[in-house]
């Protein structure tokens, strides 16, 4: 499908998801970063299900560029040295925690068999670029050299990330690359911002009333970018990097009615004409968030299992 077909219609469990969430999530972008994230921890907390049981969960504070930063490490019982994959939480990287993606770790540690390490990176604007992204390249970097005593093995070594999550996993993939490890095997991007621009067919097409909306996003971005200038570096807008190559295989999910779509499938086509082993998957009848969603919708099991296998391949845990 081209961007220019139409639209299969939104999925109507995902529409009634959709409503539901609008009548609590605040509107972030009249509020500031601290009360936005103070509005949103609590609208989650109102949405809180059972957690999928896991044989271990450990909190740790590891050594950073600015400081300590909190992860948390999930380790199914599964026999070691595990695969690892340092997870990036979604956000706008202005909100989100560990605990917001408390359940969806635990779900992909069990299901693919791997270490996973949650990163609770700076957030904007108090922490504006690079602040996210080089915690995210820090954490992943300490994954590798402390492997060993981890209990996991530094050749099977993946990043994974949604949204603002997924555009510091591209960029920790780029980072790795530019700066000379650590090797990662796989990146599982979903829904990935990947440029600041606004002017895709996807962000005039799904501007509002699919959940993340376009003013949104341009909150997000003025939030992060602590110049505007820097909205053009390869480390804020991976889709702006001049060479994409050597770069580690990658599964893109997009979501149809997301603003992102475009810009994470342009992604995907430029890092396929570098040469590298890029999938893009849309799910055409979703929208933005829709992956973490499992337990109430169907519809994203597909997508669920569509990563989860990619991850499984990558680390060799078929």
């Amino acid at each position: 499908m081209t961007n220019q077909e139409p639209l299969p219609p939104l999925d109507p469990t995902a529409r009634k998801l959709i409503d539901a969430m609008e009548q609590g999530f605040p509107r972030v972008e009249t509020m500031t970063g601290a009360e936005a994230r103070r509005r949103v921890r609590a609208f989650q907390e109102s949405w809180q299900v059972d957690l999928e049981p896991i044989d271990r969960v450990e909190d740790r504070r590891i050594p950073g560029p600015a400081g300590e930063i909190p992860v948390r490490i999930y380790r199914p019982a599964s026999p070691g040295p595990l695969p690892a994959l340092v997870g990036f939480h979604g956000g706008g990287w202005v909100i989100g925690d560990l605990d917001g993606y408390e359940g969806m770790c635990r779900h992909i540690a069990n299901s693919v068999g791997c270490l996973l390490v949650s990163v609770d990176y700076r957030l904007a604007p108090e922490h504006p670029f690079p602040a996210a992204a080089e915690d995210a390249y820090a954490a992943t970097c300490w994954v590798a050299e402390q492997a060993t005593e981890l209990g996991a093995d530094p050749r099977r070594l993946a990043v994974a990330g949604d949204s603002a999550g997924g555009n510091l996993a591209a960029v920790c993939a780029l980072m790795a690359r530019d700066r000379g490890g650590p090797d990662l095997v796989f990146q599982l991007l979903i829904y990935p911002v990947t440029d600041c621009s606004f002017d895709t067919p996807s962000y005039r097409e799904n501007a509002e009333g699919y959940f993340l909306e376009a003013v949104t996003m341009r909150w997000y971005w003025r939030q992060y970018l602590g110049d505007s200038a820097d909205g053009s570096d390869p480390y804020a807008s991976p889709l702006r990097a001049p060479d994409l190559s050597h770069l580690p295989p990658a599964l893109i999910i997009t979501a149809g009615y997301d603003p992102l779509r475009d810009e994470g499938e342009a992604y995907g086509r430029r890092l396929q004409a570098a040469g590298v082993d890029a999938t893009v998957r849309r799910y055409e009848t979703m929208f933005h968030g829709f992956f973490g969603f499992g337990l109430l919708l169907d519809a994203a099991l597909p997508a669920n299992e569509d990563a989860f296998a990619a991850l499984r391949a990558a680390f060799g845990t078929d």
